[in-house]
């Protein structure tokens, strides 16, 4: 189990903008992919306490994370899953009944056997470490659509918001609100 405090900044972006910051930035850098699978109650209470919750896969293991809201950013609650674990509770379209995760639903009022597999989001991430935070960029796949993203993740929120905006004048993008990917793979399925 880890718990860390999330405070990212991010934007929509075209696919020349993409290419640009990777040309820039990480020119020779490969993707990696993730498949995140999100679930809820189906009367929707985690999105209405302003929550999520995954389980994400990578090439060699899986993880369950509960994002839940804090004055700057997000609390993240995760428990690390092996491979086997997680396609296990992908094909039972469940999470642990048990762990960290499921403590933490439970204090918010849910019990882990109530949320179920809703939606789904494939991700090819390319994470560049630079001196003003971790950058990443993503093209995900969810439902028929296709974008492009940047997410800028730092320590502190108000100076980070200055080199979020920097890094986008830096390359003239405008400033295009991105719903967070979970809000965007439930819109999908409506």
């Amino acid at each position: 189990m880890t718990e860390q405090i999330e405070i990212e900044y991010k934007t929509l972006l075209t696919h020349a903008q993409f290419a640009a910051i990777k040309a820039k930035y990480a020119p020779e850098k490969n993707a990696f992919v993730q498949e995140n699978y999100y679930f809820d109650t189906p009367d929707f209470r985690l999105k209405q306490l302003q929550c999520g919750l995954r389980i994400r896969t990578f090439e060699e293991g899986g993880e369950c994370t509960l994002k839940t809201p804090l004055k700057d950013g997000l609390l993240e609650t995760t428990d690390h899953l092996s491979l086997e674990q997680a396609q296990t509770l992908l094909q039972a379209k469940t999470i642990l009944p048990h762990g960290s995760v499921a403590q933490k639903l439970v204090q918010l009022g849910i019990q882990p056997d109530q949320v179920r597999l809703l939606a789904d989001l494939k991700t090819a991430r390319i994470q560049i470490d630079l001196p003003i935070g971790e950058l990443a960029l993503d093209e995900s796949w969810y439902g028929k659509n296709h974008d492009y993203e940047l997410e800028l993740e730092v320590s502190e929120a108000s100076k980070g918001k200055q080199d979020f905006l920097d890094l986008l004048a830096e390359f003239g993008i405008r400033y295009q609100p991105a719903k967070n990917k979970i809000v965007r793979a439930f819109e999908a399925i409506v």
